[in-house]
């Protein structure tokens, strides 16, 4: 007979984790265990392992509300992450319940049972076991294939072409001319990085340029803040002064976006030599958060193109060849290494297939209740964090809802819930309002969200956290039974 859970997370990530954590909390009496397909903790943060890799927002709203960051510093790499993550889960027991090498397959929900039935690949044998609920945390990105557009001539180049979701742990680019295709996060995240650390010259290549922001890798006033007031105290205060920050940040931009853009273009041109064309390399057609906004922690992108050691250009590749890139221009590019941050291809629940009573279930074809739940599949939760500030405000937010639920299913005796489908005036809108080239490639993959809530969230922790937080479980769009007495609504 198979092993029953109560609840199985999948993914052992910054989602996993916080999950694993609510559970703990709020529902005690509840077993749980998480399913991590590899064989450390980390998600995202145990994948990527190329030169420079850090937190993309700042850590006081990164790390978990149950366990504040401390710090002054503002950005840390990856290792800092892992071992932030590593200290979480041994300092709440969460580490006991995590299950390493086990990827899931398949889940399969039955109406009969009222349970998924759960197919996983541990080190190569197959096992099953059932779950009431099962929560999805394993992200949206596939961890097998990244984005690798074809190039002509890519065969002709006679160095190696890397993408930095595989990045060698041999490679050697000391005094090399490297070539590194992206204009994203990766990108402008790997440039500095590769010059602080060895290699001869960086050049960035990119179709078309990106908004980049400033971050202090030191805050000043968090500093201040620490030292002032006691640990807990100034944590919470740095926290919630980056909450309302990000929220600021972001309303200014789209309700006044040619004020941002100048701000944004004002403080590239302050940092870069004089004469450098800001327009044509940090001026993009769109507008800002149009996508996402990449962060250049004190403003190190630009200091390496200042250096002389890095710098930018902003063309089409009309092919490799053997020594390294042409341009459309007609410009020949020498590399020794190309780097292909091109970016990422998107996948939710780790690619596992998912059914109902033996019908296979796409996700395209559902809209999301809250950002957190499929109309039409019961008894199923994921979490897709914010493009707009930090994962973990929004996994929080989740965790805590998904709890919510599960308690309110047990006072009433539900062993079963449903989102019920959107009424006919609520018209469908992204899930993920920044539409990077990763999400636009994924679109036809992903499931809707709606323009009314509860279908519709704000991308605004604030108003989010106020929604989700004050609102009743039995809001009507939930339908509930129970296998004893069905229907019950």
């Amino acid at each position: 007979m198979a092993e029953h859970l109560d609840v199985v997370v999948v993914g052992a990530g910054i989602s996993g984790i916080s999950a694993a954590w609510h559970l703990q909390r709020h529902c005690p009496s509840k077993s749980y265990a998480i399913l991590e397909r590899r064989t450390d903790l980390g998600g995202t943060w145990d994948l990527f392992r190329y030169p420079g890799i850090r937190s993309d927002s700042d850590m006081y709203t990164f790390a978990f509300r149950f366990k504040p960051w401390t710090s002054d510093t503002t950005i840390v790499d990856g290792a800092a992450i892992q071992d932030y993550l590593r200290e979480t889960v041994t300092e709440h027991g969460i580490d006991g319940h995590i299950r390493y090498s086990h990827r899931l397959v398949a889940a399969a929900w039955s109406d009969t049972d009222a349970r998924w039935r759960l197919t996983i690949d541990r080190d190569g044998e197959t096992v099953e076991i059932t779950c009431g609920f099962l929560v999805a945390c394993s992200g949206y990105f596939d961890y097998d294939d990244a984005y690798s557009p074809e190039f002509a001539g890519a065969e002709d180049f006679t160095g190696p072409v890397i993408h930095p979701q595989h990045w060698p742990a041999d490679l050697d680019y000391t005094g090399k001319k490297i070539a590194v295709i992206g204009s994203g996060a990766t990108a402008v995240t790997l440039v500095p990085a590769l010059v602080s650390s060895g290699a001869g010259h960086v050049t960035m290549v990119q179709r078309s340029p990106g908004y980049i922001g400033l971050l202090r890798s030191v805050d000043p006033v968090a500093r201040g803040l620490n030292r002032l007031l006691p640990a807990r105290a100034a944590a919470r205060a740095n926290r919630w002064g980056y909450i309302v920050g990000q929220v600021g940040v972001y309303q200014v931009s789209r309700r006044f976006p040619n004020f941002m853009r100048r701000t944004l273009m004002r403080m590239a041109r302050r940092r870069l030599p004089e004469g450098f064309d800001v327009a044509k390399h940090f001026g993009p057609d769109y507008q800002p958060w149009d996508q996402r906004l990449c962060l250049a922690p004190d403003g190190d992108l630009f200091a390496a193109i200042s250096s002389g050691r890095a710098d930018v250009v902003t063309d089409e590749i009309e092919a490799f060849t053997p020594a390294g890139i042409r341009l459309s221009s007609g410009d020949e590019l020498p590399a020794d290494v190309i780097i292909t941050a091109t970016g990422l291809n998107l996948q939710l629940f780790g690619g596992a297939e998912i059914s109902r009573d033996g019908e296979t279930i796409s996700p395209r074809d559902k809209v999301a209740y809250r950002g957190m739940m499929l109309s039409g599949v019961p008894n199923l939760a994921f979490t897709v964090g914010y493009s707009n500030a930090s994962w973990t405000l929004k996994a929080d937010l989740v965790s805590e809802s998904v709890c919510r639920v599960l308690n309110f299913m047990d006072s009433q005796a539900f062993d079963t819930v449903v989102p019920r489908e959107p009424d006919p005036h609520v018209q469908d809108r992204p899930l993920v309002r920044q539409l990077s080239g990763y999400v636009l490639r994924a679109l036809e993959h992903l499931p809707r969200a709606g323009s009314h809530r509860p279908w519709r969230l704000h991308d605004n922790y604030l108003l989010d956290s106020a929604f989700i937080r004050r609102t009743r479980v039995d809001d009507g769009h939930l339908l509930f039974t129970s296998t004893s007495s069905r229907p019950k609504d």
